[in-house]
């Protein structure tokens, strides 16, 4: 079974692409949701964040306020670079051991890994699909999904490889621009360019 990976700039439509595919019967993974659960209450992973950010980053119910810890990371590349390295080996780990349990028909699996260039796993995968949209659209996505400012927004795109240069060194790209339905036909085409 042949590895592909997705990923593209934040709020340039990952999780409705992947979401497509999966309806198209390729075995799908997020990366954003491993994320969650390696830093879930009670986690080794949660407890390191706590070590290295202060019980400040909880909420209330002893759980990781990503909001609190968002106003870190994005402006403090040193804070970044941490949560990272705290993250990333537990999200590739459980990754790997995604990849390794199928077993099935499926000519790819595809696992939506937004800094996949970031850190360095494009080598990991076969191909790469990279999802783009224009920036603007992007910061009034953001800005939208969570209620952060214009200057916000911008921080969490410069925290992260611009999308020309992903779309530069992509396999396959989806622009997520327009309808729905021009985006699901894209998916289609690329589904069927990897079965093919």
């Amino acid at each position: 079974m042949r590895r592909v990976a997705l990923t593209g700039g934040i709020a340039t439509g990952k999780s409705h692409v992947l979401a497509q595919l999966a309806e198209l019967g390729v075995p799908t993974i997020d990366a954003d949701t491993l994320a969650r659960e390696a830093v879930a209450p009670g986690s080794p992973g949660l407890a390191a964040v706590v070590a290295r950010f202060g019980p400040d980053v909880l909420d209330a119910n002893g759980a990781l306020d990503r909001r609190k810890l968002g106003a870190i990371a994005f402006t403090d590349p040193g804070a970044r670079r941490d949560l990272e390295q705290i993250i990333h080996p537990i999200v590739r780990e459980r990754t790997e051991s995604w990849f390794a349990s199928l077993d099935g028909p499926a000519p790819f699996a595809v696992a939506d890994i937004p800094l996949l260039y970031e850190t360095g796993r494009e080598r990991d995968f076969d191909k790469v699909i990279v999802t783009a949209c224009a920036e603007e659209t992007q910061i009034r996505r953001v800005m939208k999904r969570d209620a952060v400012t214009e200057q916000e927004a911008r921080q969490r795109l410069a925290a992260q490889l611009p999308t020309a240069e992903k779309v530069r060194r992509a396999d396959y790209v989806i622009t997520t621009d327009g309808s729905f339905e021009e985006t699901n036909r894209q998916v289609r085409n690329v589904y069927e360019a990897l079965v093919g």
